[in-house]
């Protein structure tokens, strides 16, 4: 037994054992007291805890880190050896027996970090770090995800591994701003598995899961819900669009058959509360007003048929809402007689050409094949519609501003649908459709003159060059 613990039992048996304390209790106080930090003085135990180490304190350092940037800056930082040791590799190999540049400044070893400038006070705060670690947690530290980032790279230059975990534990948890977020995707992948958490947010998802979340959108996005839920389906139409968008990166979802499928049932219980509502515009009694929630719900329909033909179009299978929408074109352009306003009435036709023009452009260039009869009857009923609603369009007071518009893209790729249904169309048919035109008032829109110049050209050497193509006697004889 060693001396100091003969000291200890002897102090205990005269003294605490005279007090009453039992046994059990006396060596508990007796191994409390010889693994704690007491001195011996000669006669009693003295504790002498130490005060934990500050960076700075001049005092008690024994190693000074030497800052250092290129630009000349050059800083001094008192430390401690065994706080530096324990908590950095980088620091313990430099002041280990086997690293031979290690200098002595005035009894301390002296470690020299060079950084850059823009990195300096990020070491700064490292080195502190490393005595917040020994005093308990970090959590709290970060002041934001650029600082973490940035600690986060020195302490991976350090080889400070309870601070990278600290790091790691805050970015993994935090939300990010996008440019904070550009900034990790640069930095973060370079440092190792021991960062990969900080990625777990970015990294792609597997096919079955895009697969779910497109089909509870397509579901939701087509359900026609509550006015209050309008900005909700909007978001999710516009994320629908976004998934199946080539742009700088592949589409997100490639559609097979399931899921065109399932958003050819989405759009068709989405047709069928349409036509249902346009049943009930046709039951009401002729003097009867339509109430203004009925008008909405119209539009809703129209908005939400307007961007199914984005998502049909990416899809390649607008077939079955063109069809649709021609059965219906004739009701369709009645209904707007039962606006309550003019300004109701002009927003309707607006509502109502937005989605005309991406069927008749889907019908003029050949993505939707329809006969010829039907092309024409489609030309038929929605020229004269367009070419109205344009005027009213036109004359209506500024003063008075509409919810919704088109934009003159709009109007410029409707005008150029009408001209590709046009002069796809049997000559005979297409005479007559110019003969209107020319003779109406509205005649400046749409403007149908490449059609005309078309048909035109076409009749003027018909004979010739079906005769020269070898068309058969028939044909040319009837022209």
């Amino acid at each position: 037994m060693a001396r100091e613990e003969k000291i200890v039992l002897q102090n205990f048996s005269h003294c605490e054992f005279e007090q009453g304390f039992d046994g059990p209790k006396v060596l508990q106080c007796m191994k409390d007291m010889l693994t704690s930090e007491y001195c011996f003085n000669g006669a009693s135990w003295i504790n002498e805890t130490k005060a934990p180490s500050r960076i700075g304190d001049r005092s008690t350092s024994d190693v000074v880190v030497r800052l250092r940037t290129q630009e000349g800056r050059d800083d001094w930082l008192y430390c401690h050896s065994h706080v530096l040791v324990e908590k950095s590799k980088y620091f313990a190999d430099r002041l280990s027996e086997n690293w031979p540049t290690c200098q002595i400044l005035d009894s301390r070893n002296c470690v020299e970090v060079y950084c850059q400038e823009s990195d300096f006070d990020y070491h700064v705060n490292v080195l502190r770090l490393l005595y917040a670690v020994t005093d308990g947690s970090v959590d709290d530290m970060w002041h934001g995800v650029r600082n973490a980032l940035s600690c986060l790279q020195v302490a991976v230059e350090l080889g400070c591994q309870q601070i990278i975990t600290a790091c790691v534990k805050y970015l993994e948890a935090v939300p990010w701003e996008e440019a904070e977020e550009e900034e990790i995707l640069r930095t973060v992948p370079g440092m190792g598995s021991q960062v990969e958490p900080i990625l777990a947010r970015l990294q792609p998802v597997n096919s079955i899961a895009i697969e779910g979340i497109f089909l509870s959108a397509i579901r939701f996005a087509t359900s026609s819900p509550p006015p209050h839920l309008n900005d909700l389906k909007s978001s999710a139409q516009e994320q629908l669009e976004y998934m199946l968008t080539e742009d700088d990166d592949a589409p997100l979802l490639m559609a097979n058959d399931e899921i065109k499928f399932e958003v050819r049932e989405c759009v068709r219980g989405l047709l069928a509360r349409f036509n249902n509502q346009l049943e009930t515009f046709f039951s009401k009694p002729a003097e009867s007003v339509i109430p203004a929630g009925e008008i909405l719900s119209f539009q809703s329909y129209l908005s939400d048929m307007s961007w199914a033909c984005q998502i049909l179009g990416k899809l390649e299978i607008m077939t079955e809402l063109v069809s649709t929408w021609t059965e219906a074109s004739e009701k369709i352009v009645k209904a707007i007689e039962v606006a309550r306003s003019e300004a109701d009435m002009l927003e309707m036709r607006l509502n109502v050409i937005e989605v005309a023009s991406k069927v008749l452009e889907a019908i003029g260039y050949g993505t939707v094949i329809l006969p010829a009869a039907k092309r024409l009857h489609m030309v038929l009923v929605w020229l004269p519609f367009v070419r109205i609603t344009k005027h009213l369009l036109d004359s209506f007071p500024y003063d008075n501003p509409l919810t919704f518009k088109l934009d003159g893209e709009r109007w410029l790729s409707l005008e150029s649908a009408f001209v590709s249904i046009i002069v796809a169309l049997p000559s005979g048919d297409q005479a007559e459709i110019l003969t209107e035109w020319l003779g109406n008032e509205h005649v400046r829109y749409p403007d149908l003159t490449e059609a005309f110049e078309v048909w035109c050209y076409r009749s003027k050497v018909a004979k010739r060059r079906l005769a020269l193509s070898g068309a058969i006697h028939g044909v040319t004889d009837a022209l």
